[in-house]
């Protein structure tokens, strides 16, 4: 029987993104990836070439999917602030892309493998941005959008210290939510208010 390659592939992605978000790049061990996946660890170098690539494939097919799974939809601040609540809610559901940016950033910093896909999709969602919000800069649309996602990344990766400031209590996430959501709001309109007042006056 021809053996499937496509099948192992994702086997092999899945296992990553857990082994990944438990222990970021360096802490990973592709033996217990290749475990986890049932095939031998060749397959892996094999396939992706190395940790570092099978981390970028991992990064890639974890953004991709959040990318339809939560678009941005309809027009004005109050599209951009759906987008945040929806985004909060995917990831209080499955914390896969914020542990896997927060290890990236930890132990890569700014050396990020410039792939073409991760650029395709950032530069998608800035466009969708300046689709919701018409006129601003592309630097305030993606201003905005780092704005939206660290505050989402950070609700589930940071519990210990959103329980310090405002203490565990129920509905907590609800609350964390809600000022995500505000924020986004409150900054989208400033955002608005400040192309309108720049657009210059028509002549009567």
């Amino acid at each position: 029987m021809a053996w499937d390659t496509e099948r192992t592939k994702r086997q092999l992605l899945h296992a990553a993104m857990g082994e990944f978000c438990a222990r970021g790049l360096a802490g990973a061990r592709v033996d217990r990836i290749a475990a986890e996946a049932g095939v031998n660890k060749e397959r892996i170098y094999q396939y992706f070439g190395s940790k570092n690539a099978l981390f970028d494939a991992v990064i890639v097919a974890a953004l991709s999917t959040v990318m339809d799974e939560v678009p941005i939809q309809g027009r004005g601040p109050e599209a951009m602030a759906d987008y945040a609540g929806r985004l909060f809610d995917h990831h209080q559901n499955d914390a896969t892309v914020p542990r896997l940016l927060f290890w990236e950033g930890l132990e890569r910093g700014h050396d990020v493998v410039g792939l073409p896909a991760r650029l395709a999709n950032c530069a998608a969602k800035v466009d969708s941005t300046l689709t919701a919000l018409p006129g601003i800069s592309r630097e305030a649309a993606g201003d905005l959008l780092i704005t939206i996602v660290t505050l989402c990344d950070a609700a589930p990766v940071l519990p210990a210290l959103d329980g310090l400031m405002a203490g565990v209590v129920p509905g907590r996430a609800g609350q964390r939510r809600a000022a995500v959501v505000r924020t986004v709001l409150l900054t989208a309109e400033a955002l608005s208010s400040e192309q309108s007042q720049r657009r210059p006056a028509r002549a009567e």
